[in-house]
Order: C-alpha cells, then sequence, then structure tokens
C-alpha cells in the first residue's frame, strides 16, 4: 500500500480499494512546513529585468559581507531600515512585486494557522551562482529571531541537477533543505525537482539550507527574501 499523489493505493485491501481514502483522513502535522509557490511569469520577469538593469549600471550594493555563501555575485534588492538613505539605496522592487510577497507571506502564515502575527520584511537579494561557487548549510535570521526564508528560482541552467560524476544522485547545483525533525517517519531533508522558474519555495528562518557545488557553465540564479516575523508562541503551538 502507498500513498501518490493524495490517493490511497491498493494491491491487497478490499476495503481500501471500496472506499475512498483521499477524502477518508485528515492530515494533522506537528513541526515545520515548506510551502511550494509558483510566482507568475511576469513577476520573474520584472525581477529579472530589474536586477540586470540596475546591476548593468552598477547601482545594485554587494550582500558579499553579510552572507555566508561562496559566491561571488550576491546583490541587494531590498533592505529593511528605518534609515531613510539606507532604504533608498537598497530598495529597487516595485509595487506588484511586494505585493506578490506579502500575499505568499500572508498565506504561509495562515495556512500554517500562525496566531496574533506582525510581519515585516527585512531584506531581498539575489544570488547568481557560476562555476566552482556553493552555498554551505545555513540559517537565515533577520533583526528578530523568528521569521521566513525562501529561496525563487529565477534562472535555471540546463546542467542544474546533472551530475558528472554519478548519474544515479544528481547533486550539481541543487537545494537541499534539511528538516528539523528526528522523529521515525519524519524527513531528514528535500531536494526538489522538476523545478522551473518562478518556484517559490519559503521555509522557517531556523530550517537548514544549502546548495550543492555548482559545475554547469551559464549562470544560476535565485532570489532569497528575509521576512521577520512576531507571533503567539503558545496560541500557535497548542491548537
Amino acid at each position: 500500500m502507498k500513498f501518490k499523489d493524495n490517493k490511497y493505493e491498493t494491491t491487497k485491501s478490499a476495503i481500501c480499494r471500496e472506499t475512498d481514502m483521499s477524502n477518508n483522513f485528515k492530515f494533522i502535522f506537528f513541526g515545520q512546513t515548506v510551502l511550494r509557490y509558483r510566482a507568475p511569469t511576469s513577476i520573474v520577469n520584472q525581477i529579472n529585468s530589474i536586477y540586470e538593469t540596475m546591476k548593468h549600471k552598477k547601482k545594485l550594493p554587494t550582500m558579499r559581507n553579510n552572507l555566508i555563501g561562496k559566491i561571488t555575485s550576491e546583490h541587494s534588492l531590498f533592505w529593511g531600515s528605518n534609515n531613510e538613505s539606507t532604504v533608498k539605496k537598497h530598495n529597487f522592487l516595485n509595487e506588484d512585486i511586494m505585493n506578490f510577497f506579502k500575499e505568499t507571506v500572508v498565506h504561509y502564515l495562515e495556512w500554517n494557522k500562525v496566531k496574533q502575527y506582525k510581519y515585516k520584511f527585512n531584506s531581498v537579494w539575489v544570488n547568481e551562482m557560476k562555476a566552482g561557487e556553493y552555498n554551505p548549510l545555513h540559517m537565515h535570521e533577520g533583526d528578530v529571531s523568528t521569521g521566513l526564508s525562501s529561496v525563487m528560482f529565477l534562472k535555471i541552467p540546463k546542467s542544474y541537477g546533472k551530475e558528472t560524476t554519478r548519474s544515479d544522485s544528481p547533486h550539481n547545483g541543487q537545494l537541499t533543505i534539511m528538516g528539523n525533525s528526528t522523529g521515525q517517519f519524519s524527513k531528514m531533508g528535500y531536494m526538489p525537482g522538476d523545478l522551473q522558474p518562478g518556484d517559490f519555495f519559503i521555509f522557517p528562518y531556523d530550517i537548514m539550507h544549502s546548495v550543492m557545488p555548482y559545475k554547469g557553465k551559464e549562470v544560476r540564479r535565485t532570489l532569497a527574501m528575509n521576512v521577520d516575523v512576531t507571533y503567539s508562541f503558545m496560541k500557535t503551538a497548542l491548537q
């Protein structure tokens, strides 16, 4: 017996054949979640256009001193700050893009039944990975210890995930998200496949993640975003 695409499949149990198990159970989760969204093509195109235009004009502030990644090109598109001059220096994203981010953040918090929350965009930046670069295992933080990290794929090279040493273990430039749960049957890690530009992953600050060393010739480009979140821990944890 196995679950596949939310349908319960069996070749042995007559009871299961007679019962639509996909509508006969309720998912109750403990722990943390990763939600995968798909950004509209218009949003992806706008982000790529803003990034390429501002980078060509050399107006994008570098993020290299703020990040752990072994990546040459890491540039800021947004930085939340009480300092007006700092905000102007880092703020390149238009209203359409920010509204999309707001919708996904609110959806994540509502879907996870987070209670009495307030959120604030902390930072948004682009990682442009070239051959030989990688991002070691790490987690994010903002001005507070609780919040949401994210990864959006903007450009995916043809060589993404195509291993040069072992075809049965494709790790070339792949994103890996590590789970915090160590209980029985829990998922220890997630390496998303079947990616398209616009795939957008949101998860809590304290979930570890990394990018395997990249060996391709084309650019591998992603966007990362940090959102500070304060909330009622007790009302969220016990429900």
